[in-house]
C-alpha cells in the first residue's frame, strides 16, 4: 500500500473511531438523561406519597361510625312504662371487622346491686342525689331496660344482658364499609327519678327521659367502649334520630329534635297561620327528626307552660317549666330567655355557629345536664343560679355535642372547656365581674385538692376517681384552667383563635386531647408538648419564687415539678415599672407581648438570673394570676 492510500486509511479509521466515540458519547448521555428522569420522578412519587402521609394524619385517615335510629315508643304514664321499637342503620367505618356489637341499657343502672348503687354506697363522698336511694327502690321503682328480641338483617342474632350493657354476638361480621339494619323490640320502666333521668322528680316533673333507649356503643381507634354506667357522662355515635312518642294527650312534650307533625300536637308548637289537627283519641303521637346528633332526650309533663323565643338569625328557643311554679320562678324563668338570645350568639361568635334552628330549655332532672339540642334543669332557683346553669348547659352544645370529645375518658375537655366559656360569656352578659377574670373560682379549687392531697391526673377515668370532688375539681375545675392558664402560655388572643380552629377542624368529630392541643399550636407556632403532659397527664405543680435581688440582678428559682414560662414585673427605685417575658425553652416560641422578651429558660435549671439597667425596688411573678402557682408567698420580693 502507497504513503497516500496508508494516510486515506488512517484518516477513515480516525474518522470511524471519532464516529464511534460521538455514538458512545451520546449513548452514554441518552443514558444518563434517562437515569435522571427516572430518578426525579422516582423523588417526585417519593415526595407525594410522603405528602400525602402528612396530610392525611389528621384528616383523610380519620373515620367514625354511623348510625341512624327510628323508633316508635307507646307510653303508659301510669305505670311508667313504654314499649317501643328500634330499626337501626349501622355504618361501619372502621378498617376492621367487626363480630360483636354492643348497646348500652342506662335504666338497668337503678336497681339494687347495681354498679352505680355499690358504688355510691363504697365511695368516700357519695353524691347526696344518689346515697343508698337505689338499694332502696321496689321493684315498681326501678328502671329497666329489657330486649326482646333483636334481628340483623331480618335475622335474629344472640345477645346477653350483664348489667348496663347488651353484649351482641353477630352470626355474619359486619365488613369495614358496610351498612347493616338492626331490628329491635323492647320494654322498660322509668326508674325513681335519681340520677339525670327519671320520674317525677323533686320538683314534680313527670318525665325526664335521657338515656332512656337501647344505644349502640361506638367504636373508634381505640376499640369499643362499655363502661358500666356509674352516672357519669357519656360517648356515643354520631346519626339521625326519627323517633314517634305515643304518650297521653294531656303532656306537652319537649326535647331534641324538630316536632314534624304541630298541627296534631297543639301545645304552643302549632303555626298560628294553620289549623289544628288535633285526634280525637286519648294519646297523641310526637313526632320527632333530629340530623347529625349522637343522643336524643325528651322530657313530658302535663303541667309544662312553653314559650319559644325567635332569634333574629332564625334559631326558636323553646322554654318549658311548669305553670304551677311559685310567682317568683315564674319570673325567673320568663328573665331568663333574653339572656339564653345573647348566651346563643356569644358562644356562637367565639367557637362557632350554632348549627340547628332550635334549642329548648326544659326544667326536669337533677340539677343541670346536657343533651342534644337540649338541656334539662331544675327550675326552682334563684335568677342567678338558673341564668348560671343554663350558661353551662348551653355552652356543653360546643363542648361535648359539637366537639363530641369521649366524656367518660375526657371529662376535663368537655366541663372544663364548659366551664370556662360560659364563665367568660356570664361575665360578660351579666356585667357582673368589670376588669376581673372571670375564671379565677377554679383555681381556689384546684388549690384546695392540692393541699389537701385529693388530686388525681385528669387522665383517670370519669368512674374511677377515688372521690367525687377530686373527679368535679379536676374536671371541672383543672379542665378550665387548661385553658385559661393557656392564656399565660401563648397569649388570650392565640387561645381565643385556637377555640375557633378547634372547631372548625373537629365539629361533628370525636376530638381527642392532641387535637386541641394542636390546634392551639398551629395558631400560636408554640409547642405545647409538655403542657398537655404536665396538666393532664401529671399531677405536678407549679411554684416559682424569687430567690434573691442584688441591685440590678435577679435570681429567680423552679421549686414545683412543673415548669412554665415566666412573666416578671420589676419596680425600679425611682419608680418605673419594666415587664419581662422569660419563655420556656421547649416553646420554642413565646407569646405575643409588649414586655422586654429575655433568654428562654431551659426547664431541667433550677434557677435563672437576669440583668436590668436600673436599680431594682421590688419584684413580682405573674401579676396577672393566670399561672396556678400554689404559694404566692414566694412570688413576691420587696428589697429593705
Amino acid at each position: 500500500m502507497g504513503k497516500s492510500n496508508t494516510r486515506q486509511y488512517s484518516v477513515r479509521q480516525s474518522q470511524i473511531k471519532k464516529k464511534e466515540y460521538l455514538n458512545i458519547k451520546k449513548m452514554k448521555k441518552l443514558v444518563l438523561v434517562a437515569f435522571i428522569a427516572v430518578f426525579l420522578l422516582s423523588c417526585k412519587q417519593t415526595q407525594e406519597v410522603v405528602y400525602k402521609q402528612s396530610t392525611t394524619t389528621e384528616t383523610a385517615s380519620y373515620w367514625q361510625q354511623q348510625i341512624d335510629y327510628s323508633m316508635d315508643i307507646d307510653v303508659d304514664v301510669n305505670n311508667y312504662q313504654y314499649k317501643g321499637t328500634q330499626k337501626a342503620v349501622y355504618t361501619n367505618n372502621s378498617p376492621d371487622e367487626l363480630t360483636k356489637v354492643f348497646y348500652h341499657l342506662y335504666f338497668n343502672a337503678f336497681q339494687p346491686g347495681s354498679q352505680m348503687d355499690v358504688r355510691s354506697l363504697n365511695i368516700k363522698d357519695p353524691d347526696r342525689r344518689v346515697g343508698d336511694r337505689i338499694s332502696k327502690l321496689q321493684p315498681n321503682e326501678i328502671g329497666y331496660i329489657k330486649v326482646n328480641s333483636l334481628q340483623q338483617n331480618g335475622v335474629s342474632v344472640a345477645f346477653e344482658t350483664v348489667g348496663t350493657i347488651l353484649e351482641v354476638t353477630l352470626d355474619t361480621p359486619i365488613k369495614s364499609g358496610e351498612s347493616v339494619t338492626f331490628d329491635m323490640v323492647f320494654e322498660a320502666q322509668v326508674p325513681v327519678q335519681i340520677r339525670r333521668s327519671g320520674r317525677n322528680n323533686k320538683e314534680g316533673v313527670a318525665l325526664s327521659m335521657a338515656q332512656w333507649y337501647p344505644k349502640m356503643a361506638e367504636y373508634d381507634f381505640q376499640g369499643w367502649h362499655t363502661p358500666p354506667y356509674i352516672a357519669r357522662e357519656f360517648h356515643g355515635v354520631w346519626g339521625n334520630f326519627d323517633v314517634k312518642l305515643t304518650i297521653d294527650k294531656a303532656y306537652v312534650v319537649g326535647g331534641t329534635g324538630y316536632l314534624q307533625n304541630p298541627q296534631e300536637i297543639g301545645h304552643g308548637y302549632e303555626e298560628a297561620s294553620k289549623p289544628l289537627n288535633i285526634p280525637s283519641t286519648d294519646k297523641l303521637t310526637w313526632h320527632f327528626k333530629a340530623p347529625k346528633v349522637h343522643d336524643f332526650v325528651w322530657a313530658a309533663d302535663p303541667e309544662y307552660k312553653h314559650d319559644v323565643l325567635k332569634m333574629d338569625n332564625g334559631i326558636d328557643l323553646h322554654f318549658l317549666y311548669k305553670k304551677n311554679l311559685a310567682p317568683a320562678y315564674l319570673k325567673n324563668w320568663k328573665d331568663l330567655q333574653k339572656p339564653t338570645a345573647a348566651l346563643m350568639t356569644y358562644f356562637s361568635k367565639h367557637i362557632g355557629q350554632y348549627p340547628y334552628k332550635q334549642y329548648s330549655v326544659i326544667q326536669g332532672g337533677d340539677g343541670g345536664m346536657e343533651y342534644a339540642m337540649a338541656t334539662l334543669i331544675t327550675g326552682k332557683r334563684k335568677y342567678g343560679s338558673l341564668f348560671g346553669v343554663t350558661a353551662h348547659e348551653l355552652a356543653h352544645t360546643w363542648f361535648q355535642f359539637l366537639l363530641a370529645s369521649n366524656e367518660s375518658l375526657h371529662p376535663w375537655m368537655d366541663e372544663g372547656f364548659t366551664s370556662y366559656i360560659s364563665n367568660k360569656a356570664s361575665a360578660e352578659i351579666l356585667k357582673n365581674s368589670e376588669g376581673k377574670n372571670p375564671n379565677t373560682g377554679p383555681y381556689r379549687g384546684y388549690n384546695y385538692i392540692t393541699e389537701n392531697g385529693l388530686e388525681e391526673p385528669l387522665t383517670t377515668h370519669a368512674d374511677r376517681y377515688n372521690t367525687n370532688a377530686a373527679y368535679s375539681v379536676g374536671s371541672y375545675g383543672k379542665g378550665s384552667m387548661f385553658l385559661s392558664q393557656l392564656e399565660y402560655v401563648i397569649g388570650a388572643e392565640n387561645v381565643a383563635k385556637g377555640l375557633k380552629k378547634y372547631f372548625t377542624d373537629f365539629s361533628f368529630k370525636h376530638p381527642t386531647p392532641n387535637d386541641i392541643k394542636r390546634s392551639m399550636e398551629k395558631v400560636s407556632g408554640i409547642h405545647l408538648d409538655w403542657y398537655l403532659n404536665e396538666w393532664i397527664q401529671t399531677t405536678h405543680t407549679i411554684d416559682y419564687g424569687v430567690k434573691t435581688v442584688n441591685g440590678t440582678e435577679v435570681t429567680l428559682e423552679r421549686i414545683g415539678q412543673m415548669p412554665m414560662p415566666v412573666d416578671v414585673d420589676v419596680t425600679y427605685i425611682d419608680g418605673s415599672v419594666e415587664s419581662f417575658n422569660i419563655p420556656l425553652r421547649v416553646m420554642r416560641g413565646n407569646k405575643p407581648t409588649s414586655a422586654t422578651v429575655l433568654e428562654d429558660w431551659a426547664w431541667a435549671h433550677p434557677t435563672y438570673t437576669f440583668k436590668t439597667a436600673k436599680t431594682i425596688k421590688s419584684v413580682v411573678i405573674d401579676n396577672s394570676k393566670l399561672m396556678a402557682d400554689v404559694n404566692d408567698d414566694n412570688n413576691i420580693f420587696e428589697v429593705e
